[in-house]
């Protein structure tokens, strides 16, 4: 059996059609060379054969905003059918994967699909508005939505997420990555509110030139979050405590991508979230209160949010 996945869209500086595609169907060399994406190209051609991919996915359907690029897609990663309006893919594919990351664009894309019972996977942030996450809602829930950043499942924070690491008290969590919050703050959320032993409760911008915050958990926990803008790549997180101090630089895309990828599979086999829908409401509510927070420079509690969901 293969699970026929329709790959939606494209925005600037994101090439995640193009390595989510190459994860699951494999990759023309010829086509990957010239598809105007060399970091991607250079890191699949360091990967052996096996590790491309996912269950029974097969990537079948294309359609980005441009014909050109959809046609350059096809001949990277081998996908089958180029289309020209994304609902042309309904009725003929088993699910979708929306990779863009302009999240105002998700809910219009994402909606024929939903509504039709495909099950969807929508690439960081989901959105940045309140009602748009209140509709999202059940959908994660379900287990026919799911949305993250891929730093969820860096393979650099596996030590730390299966507690073989003693680290004892917490005292501060530090995350660092490059540009800006809207955008990329979503991937550090991802990467350390799950392995946190309590919920985000308020965000509070910090002086700075860059986007600078203090998300306040639960427990009392600080987890402070700079995003520096244009400077070199930069995905780090720290963790300060009582028994050791660590620092983990994310750099395995690939890896993060293809775990990202697998576990949409098994939400689509399984039929229930692979993510639970609290943990992705709690990282997009704090994106948000991160933003309103930038600009009203006060601390923003979460609890304030709780009647919109």
């Amino acid at each position: 059996m293969v699970t026929r996945v329709g790959m939606l869209g494209m925005s600037d500086g994101n090439g995640h059609p193009f390595s989510f595609s190459a994860i699951i169907n494999g990759y023309s060399d010829n086509g990957m060379r010239h598809s105007g994406w060399p970091g991607i190209y250079d890191y699949v051609r360091r990967r052996h054969g096996s590790e491309f991919g996912v269950g029974d996915l097969r990537v079948t359907h294309a359609w980005t905003q441009d014909a050109e690029q959809t046609a350059a897609l096809c001949r990277a990663t081998s996908i089958s059918h180029a289309v020209s309006s994304p609902t042309d893919m309904l009725g003929v594919v088993d699910a979708v994967i929306i990779a863009r990351d302009d999240h105002a664009s998700h809910r219009p894309l994402a909606m024929p699909f939903l509504e039709a019972g495909i099950p969807v996977f929508i690439d960081k942030p989901l959105t940045l508005d309140l009602d748009e996450l209140r509709w999202f809602t059940p959908y994660l829930e379900s287990g026919l939505l799911m949305s993250c950043s891929g730093m969820r499942y860096a393979k650099e924070l596996d030590a730390w997420r299966a507690g073989q690491i003693d680290h004892g008290e917490m005292r501060l969590v530090r995350g660092t990555i490059v540009n800006d919050w809207e955008r990329y703050g979503v991937h550090l959320l991802d990467a350390i509110l799950p392995l946190m032993p309590s919920r985000p409760i308020s965000v509070s911008a910090l002086p700075a030139a860059h986007d600078s915050l203090i998300v306040v958990m639960g427990d009392g926990v600080p987890v402070h979050i700079d995003a520096l803008g244009q400077v070199p790549a930069m995905f780090r997180v720290e963790l300060m405590s009582s028994h050791h101090i660590s620092c983990f630089d994310i750099t395995d895309n690939f890896s993060m991508f293809r775990r990202t990828l697998w576990a949409f599979w098994r939400q689509i086999v399984d039929g229930h979230p692979a993510i639970p829908a609290v943990e992705t409401v709690d990282v997009i509510r704090t994106l948000i209160a991160g933003k309103l927070a930038l600009q009203n420079r006060k601390e923003v509690s979460l609890g304030g949010f709780d009647n919109l969901l």
